[in-house]
């Protein structure tokens, strides 16, 4: 996700990414075949701004226990009135969240089923927000179990990922989605208001939704077909070694198209006098990081404008971009952003729950290098680094005067970030001075290098900070993990830098 510092995304789908050299593995194809896989049959009531759904999950245990229950996140029940502990918006929000005042939304879980036989699921967590599955018997290593899940959606009045707002409707995190697995336990972390608290493995998704036929649809993955009535368009849509599946809907869109090699560009939009301009945005960041990090592996990129509390949203495949943000240069930032995030979250993931500075330093660091990259924007990575240092030491010294002392280590869960302010600046704003740090100590083209590396070896992956530092002392043949320890401990010292 963007916020502003500084200037301050089992079915065949034509998906293809063939790494360059022969005889090399396909990366996405075989992240694919090992994937759980999600085929959901919806139909939107846009009137009542309801959706009800049947979703099969064939669950892949992946890992080396034996599992007996299985875990999926709720995310739409943060958007409950009684939602205590992980609400989706904080007070501060709540204005520009709800223009016409608070609108509840949420998830109802109807029916569980395995093998023909109605399963009596529970609905635990600290705050509603995860569907517990007992399992009749131990789902093994390696070894898989069909799940259907019957669950009916209340989308709220409220412009964020998940609700509507005057201009669109948008379906992001939106269904039981299977909490990762690791170190013997599920993920469980629920919803915050600060940041992007999502956790996802890769998963191939198969999408059936009907909706009115007044509307049109942005989404993760490829449309393989659509079929209008009078009243409703159903559309089928594939998306193959994805993260997590987002939809947009409006009455209002319009779209422009470009192509980048194998990869179509739209740009959905309304209310853009300079939309080709902002098209052109998505073709210059796609090609960039094309060659600066590596090859982009899908054949779908969307940019949609979209009612959004925030500068912007990614999903795989598909990236918001608020119809707040009314600054140009600071839309093409947001595009650029985002769309560097289908790198840094989209194809490497990670824990966003607990390193959220991996993918929002990243992102924030390679938009940076696309201004050199492209000097028509008339910015460079100088200006936007001198501005975050800026801006970070000013945010240190208030601080200080209001806390005396304050914790500035960035591995921290994200509940543990006391406001957002604190949240954006030591994820976003000290993870683009970590990594201009580490490029000044090890020079530009070094740096690069070890961008890459660390895509190419964590690609559909779930990364994790050893997983980073071994990447780049790979790439550079240099000892990094104490240096770049001391930025995510707090131990680096800023007041070397005020000269």
């Amino acid at each position: 996700m963007n916020k502003k510092f500084g200037s301050v995304l089992v079915s065949v789908c034509a998906v293809l990414f063939l790494f360059a050299g022969c005889g090399q593995v396909n990366a996405l194809e075989n992240a694919a075949k090992l994937a759980t896989n999600y085929d959901i049959t919806a139909t939107l009531d846009y009137e009542n701004k309801t959706l009800d759904a049947t979703e099969n999950v064939r669950y892949i245990n992946t890992s080396k226990n034996e599992l007996n229950e299985l875990k999926f996140h709720l995310y739409p029940n943060a958007f409950r009135a009684d939602a205590d502990t992980y609400k989706a918006v904080n007070e501060t929000q709540k204005p520009r969240a709800y223009p016409n005042g608070f609108s509840e939304g949420h998830i109802i879980i109807n029916k569980v089923t395995i093998t023909g036989k109605e399963i009596d699921f529970a609905i635990t967590g600290e705050d509603e927000n995860i569907l517990t599955v007992p399992l009749d018997s131990v789902l093994r290593p390696n070894s898989y179990v069909d799940v259907i899940i019957e669950f009916d959606l209340l989308i709220p009045n409220c412009n964020h990922r998940f609700g509507y707002g005057e201009n669109t409707l948008n379906l992001g995190n939106w269904y039981p989605i299977a909490c990762v697995f690791e170190d013997g336990e599920f993920a469980t972390d629920g919803y915050s208001p600060n940041g992007d608290p999502f956790y996802s493995d890769i998963s191939n998704y198969n999408v059936k939704i009907t909706y009115p036929s007044t509307l049109k649809m942005a989404s993760t993955g490829t449309v393989l077909e659509s079929t209008t009535s009078t009243a409703t368009t159903t559309s089928t849509i594939n998306a193959r070694a994805v993260r997590d599946f987002a939809l947009v809907f409006s009455e209002k869109y319009e779209v422009s198209t470009a192509t980048v090699g194998n990869t179509t560009i739209n740009y959905y939009y309304y209310d853009d006098t300079n939309a080709a301009a902002h098209l052109q945005t998505a073709v210059d960041a796609l090609t960039t990081f094309n060659e600066m990090i590596g090859e982009y592996p899908y054949t779908i990129l969307n940019v949609a404008k979209t009612n959004f509390l925030q500068g912007g949203m990614e999903y795989p495949n598909l990236v918001y971009i608020s119809d707040e943000v009314d600054v140009d240069s600071e839309y093409n930032n947001v595009i650029i952003h985002e769309i560097a995030h289908q790198w840094w979250y989209g194809v490497v993931g990670n824990n966003e729950c607990e390193y959220a500075w991996i993918d929002e330093g990243l992102a924030d660091y390679s938009t940076a290098l696309f201004y050199d990259r492209n000097p028509s924007y008339n910015r460079t990575s100088e200006q936007v680094f001198a501005s975050a240092l800026s801006s970070y030491l000013l945010f240190c010294d208030v601080y200080r005067d209001v806390y005396d002392e304050f914790d500035t280590s960035m591995n921290r869960n994200i509940h543990k970030f006391n406001t957002e302010t604190e949240y954006v600046y030591l994820t976003y704003v000290k993870g683009v001075l970590m990594f201009d740090s580490i490029s000044e100590m090890i020079g530009e083209n070094k740096m690069v290098d070890s961008l890459q590396h660390f895509y190419e070896n964590n690609m559909f992956k779930n990364a994790k900070p050893a997983d980073l530092i071994e990447s780049f002392e790979s790439a550079t043949h240099k000892k990094l993990a104490g240096y770049i320890m001391s930025w995510l401990d707090g131990s680096v010292v800023f007041e070397e830098l005020r000269g």
